[in-house]
């Protein structure tokens, strides 16, 4: 068996594995990243000035906290402490939790999951019907400026009408991101269906034409008056997410989080149980045999980025209302943050929850590392990337498999020419 056919074989075991396999390999790339971090803590620990070692190693003797006295012959300090960079990366992202389970960094780290759940679904609504939405970012930025320019105008309208202003005008902020997301979704989408055009590179274009359009709207056309920075005015109170059990100052909404988890379930709904789920999931995993079989190719293609696109919005409008209360130019990057949430999810609707919160506790957990301790921004960055691509990799390779090698998971059938469907995965 040459190396292709090892590949191959290895491929298709990954692409096989049932969902308590992989469930048991993440968790084991879990754990070898957090193993190889612990390492990269002690080596630049070795390479770091302080006073006082937090850890040293002893000879004889062992890797003990404090410092080492008696009759060592030979010891090593280090300046980091691996089990307290992982204890703030981890739970310094909960706070308080047990109790105080309403503490900001908790409602940080929800903040952050809510709005990745918006975009981690976008992204797998695309990769599920076989297209490669890098453009996530450009989409939530346009569904964003939208929610708050217009909001800004019809607000005012509402103003005397207390808890029925919020009830009208939340969810025509989160229609104005959808609708705003969806256009600039459809855009790359229809131009891969008509012109044949790569997604990859028109979503990404996008992303740039995007952010600078809105920078340019902002500064020139939107920004508030009273304010140095590049951003519009700001939106009343009445018209964001109410903050309920939480702070206001928390910027974060269990109503928001509510939204998102329901997004998710009626996305999981829609993929596994109506029509256009079927066309959707059979032309991402057999595109030629879908089309055969009666499904409209392209307008699938259209539709899928045009829902992906205003799922993204949705969450760019979500950061408006929840997080900013207006549109600030330099907007972090959910969009990108999304792709690898979807593939963490192995771009199931109903994982992404998961792998969002995951993320939102690693991004909320940095800031803990970070304030908390000595340890450089860049090692904290280095851990989290690490950890990310250890556990995305099993399912980035599934998904290899099944496109490059043409796996596909067990149960899947053929699509029939009557238009049956196969069983999902």
């Amino acid at each position: 068996m040459n190396l292709r056919d090892r590949a191959q074989a290895a491929m298709t075991r990954l692409v096989h594995a049932s969902g308590v396999e992989r469930l048991f390999i993440s968790l084991s790339a879990l754990l070898l990243s957090i193993l190889i971090g612990a390492v990269i803590i002690l080596a630049a620990g070795r390479m770091t000035d302080c006073g006082t070692a937090v850890y040293t190693l002893a000879f004889p003797g062992s890797l003990i906290t404090g410092l080492v006295g008696g009759d060592a012959i030979f010891s090593m300090g280090f300046c980091y402490d691996p089990i307290s960079v992982y204890d703030k990366l981890f739970l310094g992202a909960l706070g308080d939790v047990v109790n105080n389970p309403t503490n900001g960094q908790f409602a940080t780290t929800l903040a952050e999951t809510t709005i990745l759940i918006f975009t981690g679904v976008a992204v797998a609504i695309a990769f599920r019907a076989g297209i490669f939405n890098i453009g996530a970012q450009g989409q939530l930025v346009v569904g964003a400026l939208l929610t708050a320019v217009v909001l800004v105008y019809v607000a005012p309208t509402f103003s005397g009408l207390g808890v029925v202003g919020t009830l009208l005008l939340l969810p025509f902020g989160i229609l104005l991101g959808a609708l705003g997301g969806g256009a600039y979704g459809a855009l790359p989408g229809a131009l891969k269906a008509y012109a044949d055009a790569n997604e990859v590179i028109t979503t990404i274009m996008l992303n740039f034409v995007a952010t600078s359009v809105a920078l340019y709207l902002v500064s020139d056309h939107f920004k508030d008056p009273e304010s140095f920075a590049d951003q519009t005015v700001a939106l009343p109170d009445f018209s964001l997410f109410p903050s309920l059990l939480f702070r206001a100052r928390d910027d974060f909404s269990l109503v928001a989080l509510g939204l998102g988890v329901l997004t998710l379930l009626g996305i999981w709904y829609v993929l596994t149980r109506t029509s256009f789920g079927y066309d959707v999931r059979t032309s991402g995993l057999q595109p030629d045999a879908a089309e055969y079989g009666g499904v409209d190719a392209d307008r699938t293609i259209v539709s899928s980025m045009a829902l992906s696109g205003a799922l993204a919005g949705v969450g760019g409008a979500v950061y408006v209302l929840m997080v900013l209360g207006n549109f600030q130019t330099g907007v972090p990057s959910y969009g990108f943050d999304g792709i690898t949430v979807s593939i963490l999810a192995g771009n199931n609707p109903l994982g992404v929850g998961f792998a969002a919160f995951l993320f939102g506790v690693l991004k909320s957990g940095s800031i803990v590392v970070q304030v908390g301790s000595d340890v450089p921004p860049e090692l904290v960055g280095v851990l989290r990337g690490l950890i990310i691509l250890f556990v995305a990799m099993p399912e980035f390779f599934r998904m290899a498999g099944r496109k490059f090698y043409s796996v596909q998971p067990t149960g899947t059938q053929p699509v029939a020419a009557d238009g049956g469907g196969g069983s999902d995965e």
